[in-house]
């Protein structure tokens, strides 16, 4: 799964410990959703997405599985 936490992390100019502390998550828990290798729960998504002041939707980009 793609996602813009990054990015959106770059914008509120908060590193991977402070939103991982934020969040409630090991830092490297988002070191592996920003490579795409883990897929949040949907609380994570939604801990995360209010963090960094955004829509779940804008930050997650899901592929449509045929």
């Amino acid at each position: 799964m793609k996602n813009k936490i990054k990015e959106y992390r770059s914008i509120h100019d908060i590193t991977q410990a402070e939103l991982a502390e934020a969040v409630g998550v090991r830092r490297e828990t988002i070191v592996y959703l920003e490579q795409g290798k883990y897929m949040p729960s949907l609380k994570l998504a939604h801990d995360v997405a209010k963090k960094l002041k955004t829509k779940i939707d804008k930050l997650f980009i899901f592929n449509k599985q045929k």
